[in-house]
């Protein structure tokens, strides 16, 4: 079952914005869409460099294959 109920985080709780007809006691997963961003993980400038040179350099080291599929903008997004 797929259901789309928008919300609204306040005070450590998401508080639906309209009526929904779930039993009681109802697990839901929660997909958090919007425009925010996380701070980063790591602060120090140097180390933040050198972490995005492993990742350049493990990029550079495992290419994606020429014969890889290729997958559309829906494929990719999941859209529904």
């Amino acid at each position: 079952m797929s259901l789309q109920i928008r919300a609204i985080y306040r005070d450590g709780v998401f508080v639906v914005k309209q009526p929904c007809d779930l039993p009681q006691e109802s697990e839901v997963d929660l997909i958090v869409q919007g425009p925010w961003t996380m701070p980063p993980m790591e602060t120090d400038p140097d180390q933040r460099a050198r972490v995005l040179r492993g990742v350049t350099q493990r990029m550079r080291n495992n290419p994606i294959p020429a014969e890889a599929p290729r997958f559309t903008r829906d494929e990719l997004h999941e859209r529904r």
